[in-house]
């Protein structure tokens, strides 16, 4: 087990988000879109589907019923898709419940899930995919694999062993894949997530797994658009990749670190522009990693400042992503929950940081973050050029790419 501690809002070591009626009602409502996964997801995909197969003239429903279409096939097979990632789904509630102390039989939380929060609870099991399956390598390679390469580049003068010693931030950590690698390179690193829809997750993938390949999971089962083939749909990944406690053993041997990855591995629930910006997080960290993270935010200055304030003088940010600004007037209606297999929908989707900054907003331009980077106190040690594509929770068969030109920046506080 990896035992990832909880840090709150208020720099303490436990969360009880039940004393706060606000958090109370966020909790409830993310739990509550797990237990309804299953049953909306069959009344979404299929059960409306077999409605409007069975109200087409007798002689078309033949025609689509038999070799090679066999829809009614198709639909029971998706069915069973459905129903492994809902295993997951009731997996995690029942851990959320049990780490909270909540009745599963109250009726307190239940019903309490918005449509908000069921969009979310796909995205977060799609997710799946880009960060603990197989599959999802490339897409970690073309985003990770430059910021763990910016991290050893900035910190090459300290050997593996020591690098326990150099403490990482990782905003936004979503379901911890990125955080996982940055520990298993043998750095201290500490995650940030506001969704309790991604913390639910991540802490059953990091510290609640029995082994690698354990679960079986079907991120394309929901869409029935740009399919080249049938069997795509119900292309059947298995997760986590790796076990993550068994590859943290492993890399402290490897590595001979000083200190073990459990001493050097904790996530923190909050409000990232409240949390560290408290007095205790000041000049806190050697590095801050930001990945696919900048353009949740209404206000960069606010993000900027609050790296600022984290960072030890001298500290490293790095910076990898694409800038579709989630706050953008205009910005894409959210679509249905069970039906989209739109990528920029399931980034919409992520709000991780919904809630963060003050009134107002603005987007900028990648040139002009960098020199708003440049003017609020850091200074830009490499900043690459669009070279490589990346793609977020993309099935590389579909007939639609909804792919990434992500910027890459590496910027130093004065």
């Amino acid at each position: 087990m990896v035992p990832c501690e909880v840090v709150a809002d208020d720099g303490g070591s436990e969360v009880d988000p039940l004393s706060d009626p606000e958090e109370r009602r966020v909790l409830y409502s993310a739990l509550d879109s797990f237990r309804q996964y299953r049953q909306a997801a069959h009344y979404n995909t299929t059960h409306l589907r077999r409605q409007s197969f069975y109200s087409l003239p007798s002689a078309h429903m033949e025609i689509l019923a038999s070799t090679p279409f066999g829809l009614p096939k198709t639909l029971d097979a998706v069915d069973a898709a459905i129903d492994a990632n809902a295993d997951i789904a009731d997996t995690v509630l029942a851990l959320g419940l049990s780490m909270y102390d909540i009745d599963p039989d109250s009726t307190e939380w239940r019903g309490a899930a918005t449509s908000q929060d069921m969009d979310k609870v796909r995205s977060t099991i799609r997710q799946l995919y880009r960060d603990w399956a197989a599959e999802g390598a490339p897409e970690r390679e073309a985003c990770y694999g430059p910021i763990l390469a910016g991290l050893n580049e900035a910190f090459g003068d300290i050997a593996p062993a020591k690098r326990s010693h150099v403490s990482v931030l990782v905003p936004g950590a979503g379901l911890g894949r990125l955080a996982f690698e940055i520990c298993n390179a043998g750095y201290a690193m500490e995650g940030n997530e506001i969704s309790y829809h991604q913390l639910l997750m991540s802490n059953w993938i990091l510290n609640y797994t029995t082994g690698p390949k354990s679960h079986s999971l079907y991120p394309w089962a929901l869409s029935f658009s740009n399919h080249t083939h049938r069997s795509h749909q119900v292309q059947k990944v298995e997760v986590p990749d790796v076990f993550p406690a068994e590859e943290l053993e492993k890399s402290c041997r490897n590595l001979a670190s000083e200190l073990h990855a459990h001493q050097r591995m904790s996530m923190s629930s909050g409000d990232f522009c409240v949390l560290y910006k408290e007095p205790q997080y000041e000049g806190a960290f050697d590095a801050v990693t930001t990945c696919f993270f900048i353009d949740t935010a209404p206000n960069l200055i606010a993000y900027i400042e609050t790296v600022k304030h984290c960072l030890k003088p001298g500290g490293v940010w790095i910076n990898l992503g694409p800038l579709l600004w989630h706050f953008e007037s205009g910005s894409p209606e959210k679509k249905n929950s069970f039906s989209s297999s739109s990528s920029e929908t399931d980034r919409e989707n992520q709000d991780r940081n919904q809630g963060i900054g003050e009134s107002g907003s603005f987007e900028l331009a990648d040139d002009e973050v960098v020199k708003l980077v440049e003017h609020l106190g850091f200074d830009i040690v490499e900043h690459n050029p669009v070279v490589w594509e990346a793609g977020y929770i993309q099935d590389p068969r579909s007939m639609l790419q909804n792919m990434y030109k992500p910027s890459y920046w590496m910027a130093r506080k004065r």
